[in-house]
């Protein structure tokens, strides 16, 4: 056999069932070797940005790495944004990429640039094979370390001339080690910094939806009732029904939410990524005592200096908590300022769920009317314009890894390839992306994959026609905003032409018929919302009035 008949035989050892990309001439002996595979399925994409977005979507929901593969030159530099995107929101991928022959990398060549030395600063690892003998090696360390806490993407390279040397080596088997546990002695600290506080409040970040964490964390907060506060990327880490689910923070802005952890006087972060929301957002003063639990130790931050830090399984060390918890048992906390969040928070997303509405659609009733429809398990994926603020605000969750939002690198582009993959993963669930009308757009020629694929998948683009969230942001720190707008195709054209269904919906009343009928149509389908806007600077206003007297 060839080297890259090598390594696809390690990719199908470490289990990798599928991989996204577009081929290059660089890579097509690794086609044909793929070809070959009875294990691993190959998804044609239309752009390689898309291909890493459902790369990162289908290692979020799985917690194993799919491969985003593309060529050398510009098919590499294409991937980037997504390899970025999933590595900052600890989603494994391999990146699989060619390059040219070996004996032209030292010189000015055809397509020839540093592709390794470009993706180092958005991976885990990056490396070349230059020799076919150290294969089962690299696999076996790159995907180990894509899933390792915390994952991300790791990218490998293979120049065309190593890919058909021949080859004589073996896959290594994947062998799984235990992850470290933290020790007693710092348990006992963990627990004791709890005991003595009054009101304590729970952030809960990312690593909460991962590695059984979301079980123990619901399981603390039944025992407790103190509240929970869950990133953009923790929701469904608690049940939102859950009196102690207290929503989601993270807007740039002080929220109601913001009034829960101001008011206590401890705060424990579980599994919290800063690049989600910064400390010095919630801990201006630097004066709060924090309680750090993650797999790893905390980021060196002046407004983020844990007295305690918890280190190691993050799902481990809650049962090592809730067991103390249950033995001993705690003072009963002063819990009543959460509650009276919870209830404002909720009053706040039904404010406008009866709308009635012609001609635009407010935000608050479009994601009120796409939880009605959405059951507990499906998925909605958001894309990142003016929408994900409204999303991570108003749509709550139950179960984890059933709200997928970018919000490390926080990439456009990124809910119609996801969708798609998430449709892969859960063939039997409802999956929703929510775009704006640009960033649907920049992935727009993935409609085909989707048809191509038989993805049963629904999109809803929220119409402003122009760059919304930059928008809100510039009107309300300078009072006007530059020049951001721009037109926009005829929906239903668009739908049809790419074979989908399509729907524009401009009746407050009528669109959570017009989603319940897109969801029961066979094959992908487009609804179109021009949404009302005007409600952005409503919001800003109203979270500008908010005092922390509660």
């Amino acid at each position: 056999m060839n080297a890259s008949d090598l390594l696809v035989q390690c990719l199908e050892e470490e289990g990798i069932e599928y991989i996204f990309g577009v081929p290059g001439e660089e890579n097509a002996d690794f086609m044909m070797s793929l070809e070959k595979s009875k294990k691993i399925n190959f998804i044609l994409t239309r752009h390689e940005q898309g291909a890493a977005f459902m790369a990162e979507i289908y290692g979020r929901l799985t917690g194993n790495p799919a491969g985003a593969l593309g060529t050398l030159g510009p098919g590499a530099t294409n991937l980037i944004t997504g390899v970025a995107d999933s590595n900052m929101d600890r989603a494994p991928m391999l990146v699989l990429t060619g390059q040219g022959s070996t004996d032209r990398l030292h010189k000015e060549s055809h397509q020839i640039m540093d592709v390794v030395s470009m993706f180092r600063p958005v991976t885990k690892w990056a490396t070349t094979i230059l020799n076919p003998d150290t294969i089962p090696e690299i696999v076996r360390k790159a995907v180990r370390l894509a899933r390792t806490e915390k994952p991300g993407a790791v990218h490998i390279e293979l120049p065309e001339d190593i890919a058909s040397m021949k080859a004589g080596g073996k896959p290594m088997s994947p062998r799984r080690f235990r992850r470290s546990v933290p020790d007693d002695n710092i348990v006992d600290q963990a627990f004791e910094m709890l005991k003595t506080s009054k009101r304590p409040v729970i952030i809960a970040g990312n690593g909460c939806i991962r590695r059984r964490a979301s079980a123990q964390l619901r399981k603390l907060g039944e025992n407790t009732g103190i509240g929970v506060i869950c990133t953009f990327m923790a929701k469904g880490s608690v049940d939102m029904d859950a009196d102690y689910c207290l929503y989601t923070v993270g807007l740039g802005s002080k929220d109601r939410v913001s009034m829960a952890i101001d008011d206590a006087d401890l705060v424990i972060t579980l599994g919290f990524d800063m690049v989600e929301y910064h400390p010095r957002l919630w801990n201006a003063n630097k004066d709060k005592r924090v309680l750090h639990a993650d797999f790893l130790p905390a980021e060196i931050d002046e407004h983020y200096h844990p007295e305690t830090e918890v280190v190691g399984d993050l799902a481990h060390a809650l049962w090592m908590l809730n067991e103390r918890i249950e033995a001993q048992g705690l003072p009963e906390f002063d819990i009543k300022n959460q509650k009276n969040v919870r209830a404002a928070m909720a009053d706040d997303f039904s404010e406008h769920k009866d709308d009635k509405t012609e001609g635009s659609i407010r935000p608050q009733k479009a994601l009120w009317d796409a939880r009605q429809v959405m059951g507990p398990h499906d998925v909605l994926l958001s894309d990142v314009g003016a929408h994900k603020m409204w999303i991570a605000r108003h749509y709550q969750c139950h179960e984890p890894n059933t709200c997928l939002i970018p919000n490390g690198f926080c990439s456009m582009g990124f809910a119609l390839p996801g969708a798609i993959a998430a449709n892969i993963v859960h063939p039997d669930r409802r999956i929703l992306a929510v775009c704006g009308d640009a960033g649907f757009l920049m992935n727009v020629q993935e409609m085909e994959t989707a048809v191509r694929l038989g993805s049963n998948i629904v999109v809803m683009v929220w119409e402003d026609n122009e760059y919304g969230l930059i928008a809100w942001k510039q009107e309300s720190h300078f009072g006007h905003h530059t020049e951001l707008s721009f037109g926009n195709p005829d929906w239903t054209t668009l739908a049809k032409a790419f074979g989908w269904n399509g729907h524009y919906i401009k009746n407050a009343e009528e669109l959570e018929s017009a989603l319940e009928s897109a969801f029961n149509e066979d094959g992908p389908s487009l609804v179109v919302i021009p949404i009302d806007y005007r409600e952005n600077q409503k919001l800003t206003k109203k979270l500008g009035e908010i005092t922390c007297t509660i």
